[in-house]
């Protein structure tokens, strides 16, 4: 009897530590450049509240080939970046990775559009490989709308944001079914938190919640899914403040001039702001329109604030001077990083509509959607 119990403690221990990393847990990640480039590096990174942060960087072999041992005390998703041209996420654990690059290529004119990554490891990271493929084919996708819409457009530029955006639209719900085939057919890997993280909880939460629930019971502690959950739990209450309905957050930022100006300012009319930045090509498909609506609507008692998120101030003036808005203009600090938390959006452009008492009344509005919001806001 007392062997027996002997032996099913250590069966529990083995089992527990299949689950949990050890303390000094590692994994070998390998691979062969194509096309070095001369003193040229790898690079390992992670995205942390929204902002990227290096882990570490080492040297590829004159060769073409590299070889680096990571520490996985925290398993996750990480991102590994070859000379800063292509890159690949992959999740670091306990599956040691032969990851192969191109690399910048011969050719004299280089095109930053590179292939398709695969990352030979396990299980974890083959799921890691099925999501990978769904963006690059996704940001393919998006490179031939854009071409084909430009080209059917020409004639009627006026036209293009409306197109591109609905062509969009199709290609973000079919990458979210796609994001939940993974997840129902997957979630007893651990690297299914990686596909989790792009869904959403708006038509997502069953399929979430069941994900979560399955692995948190396999391993109830692991790691990076209490983190998961503390940080989802933060987002859902976050999400509430910015529900239709509920009064603005609050900021203020600087104008070209130096003034400070807030969403209070306006308080009395209605107050569209538009979340933009200068190196966001349907941020600046949309101003055309937005000029149309500011000259269509001011009369009316509706005023515009557009928030900058870009990094370099210099950049969001030499755009204002290309753009012209008439309207107010700010720039928030840091990138945006706290707005982009507050007003919970990833993407832009992000137009809402505040009422008269600075209360939410629609969000994710584009082209004609603005229109149409503000004549039923005015009539009522």
């Amino acid at each position: 009897m007392k062997i027996q119990l002997t032996f099913v403690l250590a069966l529990i221990i083995a089992l527990g530590s299949c689950n949990a990393p050890t303390k000094d847990a590692s994994i070998n990640i390998s691979g062969k450049v194509k096309f070095p480039a001369e003193g040229s590096k790898m690079y390992i990174y992670q995205y942390r509240d929204r902002e990227k942060v290096v882990t570490d960087s080492f040297d590829i072999n004159q060769d073409g080939s590299y070889a680096y041992t990571m520490k996985t005390d925290f398993p996750g998703e990480y991102i590994l970046d070859c000379q800063k041209w292509q890159s690949v996420r992959f999740w670091a654990e306990d599956e040691n990775l032969e990851i192969d690059f191109r690399g910048r290529d011969t050719a004299k004119i280089k095109i930053k559009n590179p292939p398709y990554v695969y990352i030979n490891g396990g299980p974890k990271n083959e799921l890691i490989n099925h999501l990978n493929f769904i963006n690059y084919r996704s940001y393919q996708l998006m490179i031939g709308f854009s071409q084909g819409v430009y080209q059917a457009t020409r004639d009627v530029p006026e036209k293009y944001g409306d197109i591109s955006g609905q062509l969009y639209g199709v290609l973000s719900d079919d990458d979210r079914a796609r994001y939940r085939y993974l997840a129902e057919h997957y979630a007893d890997q651990n690297s299914v938190l990686a596909v989790v993280k792009r869904l959403r909880d708006k038509t997502d939460k069953e399929l979430i919640d069941h994900t979560l629930a399955t692995l948190k019971k396999a391993n109830p502690e692991y790691p990076p899914l209490v983190k998961y959950i503390k940080d989802k739990e933060e987002a859902r209450a976050a999400a509430q403040k910015v529900a239709l309905g509920s009064k603005a957050p609050h900021f203020a930022y600087p104008t070209p001039d130096g003034d400070m100006v807030s969403p209070k300012d306006f308080e009395g009319k209605l107050l569209i702001i538009d979340f933009w930045a200068s190196w966001c090509g349907p941020c600046r498909t949309e101003i055309p329109h937005l000029k149309e609506v500011y000259e269509k609507y001011r009369s009316k008692g509706v005023e515009m604030l557009s928030v900058s998120i870009d990094k370099k101030e210099k950049d969001w003036r030499k755009a204002l001077g290309e753009e012209n808005m008439a309207w107010a203009q700010v720039l928030a600090p840091n990138a945006g990083k706290q707005t982009m938390k507050d007003y919970q959006f990833s993407g832009i452009p992000f137009i809402i509509i505040l009422d008269k008492q600075g209360k939410i009344v629609a969000k994710n509005l584009r082209g004609e959607k603005i229109d149409e919001k503000l004549d039923e806001l005015l009539s009522e």
